[in-house]
């Protein structure tokens, strides 16, 4: 049965040494740090070309909004495929352990049960890293937006005119975040000739919290109407955002106390070994 994994295992070799070299300009802007896998990405994006995929299913739309919120409708479809290359990357190395497991092993139907699971979940480990990028930026706008919006406010208030004080928001911000790189694509947007309107309401759709699109909406409907009391809804938003603020901040903490049951359970089990060892071994006599 063992002779079965070997012609897996050469073919991933194969395919490795074969794409290995035929995309490095096009992996070239990937991070190997925040990209791990990069150096079998080649193998994903052979596998994709090879087969020539389409990207059409509604999976794959799916896919493509999530990717364009975290990179941006222009580059969605490059991380697109980034992102299957990195699926098929984990189930390539998952198929080589198995490849490898099989042979020092007979394999049987245990072995058949655990290998289509663990293949299961690389397949979609990926989207689930995916969803947690999304998860995490929003949760940082959502903490972020109060701030901006409260000093957004007091500009308008001064009477400083919505685009201009933007843009002061924006460019007196010097670290990078995901809210303010939004506010900068903005910014660019309303200089490369896109109406106001249109540029906050894109923004409104990229950011896809609730606070930001109705703070839009009430903007829109400034520039549209006019208005002297916008001053006095944002202001009344500002302190609802707060509380929202609040609420995110409670929900990180209540993350990092699950995160750290991990780490406590395996010490205590740790501690409980080393505890019942040498009692358990008084008991035999050792």
């Amino acid at each position: 049965m063992w002779i079965l994994f070997i012609p897996v295992i050469i073919l991933e070799v194969a395919l490795y040494f074969f794409s290995k070299n035929k995309y490095d300009d096009y992996l070239a802007p990937l991070d190997k740090k925040i990209y791990p896998l990069k150096d079998f990405y080649p193998i994903g994006l052979y596998v994709l070309d090879a087969v020539k995929y389409k990207y059409a299913t509604k999976y794959d739309r799916d896919l493509f909004m999530k990717v364009a919120e975290i990179s941006g409708h222009k580059y969605a479809f490059y991380y697109l495929k980034i992102h299957w290359a990195t699926k098929i990357a984990y189930i390539l190395l998952t198929l080589l352990f198995l490849g490898l497991v099989g042979i020092s092993m007979e394999p049987d139907a245990a072995y058949g049960v655990f290998s289509i699971i663990l293949l299961g979940l690389m397949f979609f480990i990926a989207d689930y890293e995916l969803n947690e990028k999304i998860k995490k930026r929003r949760l940082t706008i959502q903490i972020e937006f109060p701030e901006f919006l409260n000093k957004l406010t007091l500009l308008i208030n001064a009477g400083m005119a919505v685009n201009r004080a933007w843009e002061k928001v924006a460019t007196d911000h010097k670290q990078e975040s995901p809210l303010y790189n939004e506010l900068a694509i903005v910014l660019g947007d309303i200089r490369a000739g896109k109406s106001e309107t249109q540029a906050y309401e894109d923004f409104a759709k990229r950011c896809r919290i609730p606070e930001v699109t109705k703070f839009v909406s009430v903007i829109v409907q400034n520039l549209r109407k006019g208005g002297a009391e916008v001053v006095s809804i944002l202001r009344l938003q500002a302190n609802d955002c707060w509380a929202m603020r609040k609420n995110a901040a409670k929900r990180l903490g209540e993350e990092a106390a699950t995160k750290m049951l991990l780490p406590m359970m395996i010490m205590f089990l740790a501690i409980l070994l080393i505890v019942i060892t040498p009692a358990i071994l008084g008991m035999q006599g050792l």
